[in-house]
């Protein structure tokens, strides 16, 4: 979507992926992104560990959470462009989501809308 449409894409990949999905964000036009470590369960199975004797379950697997906000690029791109980065074939590849956003203010600009973005 474009047209001053102002959206957020959220996507939460396998951490040894984000190095190709920030390549890829910037070569669709959107390097600027915000990632955080999560912890998350999905269709991807439990691991049974042991630990000094101690049989447990790892049932939340390390992930990462990607998020970008874009106005001027189509979105689809962007989640196209993500889903190819990110994709190995495997469970636990991932979701991606995409929001739309209200409105947006730069800070040190005070620009809003789409041109905060």
């Amino acid at each position: 979507m474009t047209d001053g449409e102002i959206q957020m894409i959220v996507a939460v990949i396998r951490p040894d992926r984000l190095t190709d999905v920030k390549r890829a964000l910037s070569e669709v036009g959107a390097p600027s992104l915000t990632v955080t470590d999560v912890s998350g369960r999905g269709s991807q199975p439990a691991k049974k560990s042991q630990w000094r004797g101690e049989e447990y379950v790892v049932d939340l697997h390390q992930k990462v959470k990607v998020e970008t906000v874009v106005a001027d690029v189509p979105a689809e791109d962007v989640v196209e462009a993500i889903a190819d980065a990110a994709k190995t074939g495997e469970k636990g590849d991932g979701k991606i989501f995409t929001l739309p956003v209200d409105d947006a203010y730069q800070v040190r600009t005070g620009n809003t809308g789409p041109d905060a973005v």
